[in-house]
């Protein structure tokens, strides 16, 4: 066998040898680089901001929201779990709003109701009401009856419809809503402070005003 043979069987050898090697390399380049993009992807959608009415359809919203508590029977989760006048009383801004629920003897009506939606006056609201033009509210039955199931809409309302919308309440009056940027208000006046919060057979809106039925 002479060397010029000889050396091609070298070279071929040395050919057979590199290329696996290289093709790994290459492979791992690929795998390394789509690995890449797929995290790069991953980051952008994990970054990409939800829209305004994605978190405002699961989550309650208003910056008294941040005043609820955390956990127990009085949080969002707990208050889920309870029909409306009882997850109400479990929240102490709402106290007033429970009194007057239970001199009127609403609270078997709230509760066994489905789907409804509730404009629920803190007790600032009811603050805001003469201390005599409140203590004869909560002392005439038929005319507490009539605020407080103004209150209530017979169905259930999700953020989205607020915008600008007009709803019949179980007092047989209308209410009116609307949205100015982040804020809603009730009937022009009435400003949401925690809205979208979820019991178990009712939508509630906390609002700082009471709102009174048309004469």
């Amino acid at each position: 066998m002479n060397t010029l043979h000889l050396r091609r069987i070298a070279l071929a050898a040395s050919v057979a040898a590199v290329l696996p090697l290289a093709l790994t390399a290459c492979s791992d380049d690929s795998k390394d680089s789509a690995s890449s993009g797929s995290t790069a992807g991953a980051a952008m959608d994990s970054k990409s901001p939800k829209s305004d009415d994605s978190m405002t359809m699961d989550q309650p919203f208003g910056p008294a929201c941040s005043t609820v508590p955390k956990d127990g029977a009085g949080s969002f989760d707990g208050m889920a779990q309870d029909p409306v006048a009882t997850a109400a009383s479990h929240n102490p801004a709402l106290s007033t709003l429970v009194t007057a629920v239970k001199q009127a003897g609403l609270v078997d009506t709230l509760n066994n109701a489905q789907n409804i939606t509730v404009f629920a006056p803190t007790n600032d609201a009811f603050a805001k009401i003469p201390k005599a033009d409140l203590d004869k509210l909560l002392a005439n039955k038929a005319e507490l009856t009539k605020v407080l199931t103004y209150h209530v809409v017979g169905k259930e309302l999700m953020p989205k419809q607020l915008d600008d919308g007009s709803f019949d309440t179980l007092e047989k009056g209308k209410l009116t809503t609307a949205k100015s940027g982040t804020s809603y208000t009730v009937n022009d006046s009435s400003k949401v402070v925690c809205g979208n919060v979820r019991t178990a057979n009712a939508t509630v809106y906390i609002v700082d005003s009471v709102l009174m039925p048309p004469k």
